[in-house]
């Protein structure tokens, strides 16, 4: 019984891991809003971003401005760890701003830099999310402050 159970929780874990990598992939790479409804509970709440209602929509409306404001979006994951209905994400982004990004006007300037996020997965999709990132290595990059 024993045997059964880690492997079952094993699955689970696994399960939860291979979507918050599809999340990452198709929504914050590449943009793509008709995933949203797939992978995203209809209750999402964003903690960092202050989406507590109408969650999918206002992912929905935030994916479409940073895929407006910025090209060439790569986000390599370094570590993907889970346990229970957490997934949390160590990851490097990088981009390039061709609009006004994170109220920056557009400079056409790169930028790298690394990311966590956390994830709480329920019956298959995205339920939670919460953020922290480099916001000064960000703004510095992109020429907001000095170097």
């Amino acid at each position: 019984m024993a045997v059964l159970l880690l492997t079952r929780d094993f699955m689970a874990t696994d399960d939860n891991k291979q979507l918050v990598r599809r999340f990452i992939d198709e929504i914050f790479v590449a943009g793509r809003v008709e995933a949203i409804d797939e992978l995203v509970a209809p209750d999402f709440v964003s903690h960092t971003w202050g989406f507590t209602d109408d969650g999918r929509e206002k992912l929905r409306a935030a994916t479409q401005h940073v895929h407006a404001s910025l090209t060439d979006v790569a986000f390599g994951v370094e570590d993907l760890v889970a346990e229970g209905d957490r997934v949390a994400a160590r990851v490097t982004s990088s981009a390039t701003a061709i609009g006004d990004f994170m109220g920056v006007p557009a400079a056409g300037k790169h930028y790298t830099i690394g990311e966590l996020h956390l994830f709480r997965v329920r019956d298959g999709m995205v339920a939670e999310h919460w953020h922290q990132h480099d916001a000064l290595g960000l703004m510095r990059q992109l020429g907001a402050l000095p170097g």
